[in-house]
């Protein structure tokens, strides 16, 4: 334990001693530069010696200060280009916003040019109508259907005639509350009674397929019947009132050896392009119930007429 403590002090002894030697080189260091700094201000002695260090040193302070410089640059390059990427970004963002806003002001402008001209065309219907917007298309091909936006709430009926600003689309034949399905006229079960309006011939146009044309059926090859005549609705069936255009006869061909010609009619509605549609309320539901009625009503009294009229016979018999 004694040899401990000894070493112990001994150990003191000499940090103490190693303490004290580093105290007096730093002050004989200080002194002796404070010394030599006033030689050279008052000689100028030392002037040759420090011009020579630096030209000595230069290099090694220009390959220390290099790096540096080339990292701050390479720093503020960096900065720079994250920036520019940046700014590139938002300009790309704000430059998409604006194409979609161009391109919905073209649709909103489009479909503004739609209604007006569905406006100007119900300014020429006889009874009511109502604008639809058309929700869906049928994809398929033989099936050219089309559901609107309205229903039995907004008093849409079957069989209801439907038009654009041009033409007749179709016709009503699936009612529900608040939307309602039409059958084209290009839909292959389309049957519509038409009437050249040149020379009156009259006909039946039928579909045969989205993106087809209509077909005039049961015409004979001597009928006065030319490419470009107009088609209307002839009122015949009471499916559409008079008057409705239906297409332009674009092609008339008489094969020999045929009684009837082939006649392909241009629809006279935009099909595939009108979004907005009139639903014509120029016959009711109600209507068309009490003209079918009429109709019975008068079939009765016929099969009683011819009743009495045999009964009569027989008495005179």
């Amino acid at each position: 334990m004694n040899q401990s403590i000894s070493l112990a002090n001994e150990e003191r002894a000499l940090l103490f001693k190693h303490k004290a030697a580093t105290a007096w080189r730093f002050v004989i260091l200080f002194l002796f530069s404070i010394i030599l700094m006033m030689y050279d201000h008052r000689s100028h002695q030392t002037e040759k010696l420090r011009t020579s260090l630096t030209t000595v040193i230069a290099p090694l302070q220009f390959s220390v200060s290099k790096p540096i410089e080339i990292l701050e640059w390479l720093k503020s390059s960096f900065s720079s280009h994250q920036k520019l990427a940046e700014e590139n970004t938002n300009l790309k963002s704000q430059l998409l916003l604006q194409r979609a806003e161009m391109q919905k002001s073209i649709s909103l402008q489009k479909e503004n040019k739609q209604l007006r001209a569905l406006l100007r065309s119900s300014s020429t219907i006889e009874g009511s109508v109502k604008v639809a917007q058309i929700l869906a298309v049928s994809l398929d091909p033989f099936l050219s259907q089309v559901v609107l936006d309205k229903g039995k709430k907004y008093g849409v009926y079957l069989g209801q005639p439907v038009l654009d600003s041009t033409g007749l689309m179709g016709q009503v034949i699936q009612v529900g509350v608040l939307t309602s399905r039409v059958m084209l006229v290009t839909d292959s079960r389309s049957a519509i009674p038409v009437q050249d309006s040149r020379t009156g011939i009259r006909a039946i146009a039928i579909g045969s397929g989205t993106n087809r044309p209509l077909m005039l059926i049961n015409v004979p090859q001597t009928s006065d019947v030319q490419v470009g005549d107009e088609l209307i609705t002839s009122g015949l069936g009471l499916n559409f009132p008079v008057g409705y255009p239906v297409g332009i006869i674009q092609k008339v061909q008489n094969r020999p050896g045929q009684h009837f010609a082939t006649i392909l009619v241009k629809p006279s509605a935009n099909l595939e392009k009108s979004r907005q549609v009139l639903l014509v309320n120029e016959n009711t539901e109600a209507e068309y119930d009490e003209a079918k009625q009429q109709l019975k009503d008068i079939s009765k009294e016929k099969v009683n007429e011819e009743t009495i009229r045999r009964s009569l016979g027989n008495m005179h018999l």
